[in-house]
């Protein structure tokens, strides 16, 4: 009984996204290969025109498919460490929320700001958890292991973002609407492990800010504050 209890008080969340991607990054393999468009393009990638025709469930689908070992391994490391720590803080079914909307929202953005790509990869809901961890940066910035762990995320984001400006083949709209997403649903979830969010802050940050407000204030707290 006490293993089942540890086991719950984990990251059972993020280890099960982890087990439930690599089964089918394994079942896309035996299908014909993680690479192939085909492949992708028959396990759920985002396609605008499939889409259009109300294949809706491409919305979501694509944050569990992998286009081979290396963007899967990217991926699942960085999920893991990542998880980790926002399962822990949020809780186990805020994180799955916070997850599954920023890989949807990811999407959307990708559909309609990058409507040419056929999409596959969890990174617009990775991208959602570092925006739900600069979230707590502004909400809770006196926590010193907040205050440090948000700066070295933001640095992170920022060489990712840049990355992606300079590379090809990174649907880099999936990325930022990922990162907008799980800003916002930190708000929406709340955190109450570490402390209460204001009602009205909560709506202040869902409804007023445009995306171009969200990184002016952010990169005037994280860096010049």
């Amino acid at each position: 009984m006490q293993q089942v209890k540890r086991w719950l008080a984990g990251p059972y969340m993020t280890v099960g996204l982890i087990i439930i991607m690599v089964l089918v990054y394994g079942a896309e393999t035996v299908a014909g290969g993680a690479s192939n468009s085909n492949v992708l393009i028959e396990f759920g990638a985002k396609v605008n025109v499939l889409i259009q025709d109300g294949q809706w469930w491409r919305f979501i689908t694509p944050v569990f498919l992998h286009a081979g070992f290396e963007h899967l391994l990217l991926n699942m490391v960085t999920l893991y460490f990542l998880g980790y720590q926002i399962e822990a803080i949020f809780g186990h079914w805020r994180f799955l929320g916070i997850f599954l909307l920023s890989g949807i929202g990811g999407n959307f953005a990708s559909f309609a700001f990058n409507p040419n790509a056929i999409s596959a990869g969890s990174s617009t809901a990775i991208f959602g958890l570092f925006g739900a961890f600069l979230m707590l940066g502004e909400s809770f910035w006196e926590n010193p292991y907040i205050r440090q762990m948000t700066k070295t995320f933001l640095l992170f984001i920022a060489m990712n973002l840049v990355f992606g400006f300079l590379s090809t083949g990174i649907d880099l709209a999936g990325h930022i609407g990922g990162l907008i997403i799980g800003f916002l649903a930190g708000y929406i979830v709340g955190v109450p492990k570490i402390g209460q969010i204001s009602f009205i802050k909560r709506i202040f940050f869902c409804n007023r800010y445009h995306s171009d407000d969200y990184w002016a204030i952010l990169l005037w707290h994280y860096v010049v504050k």
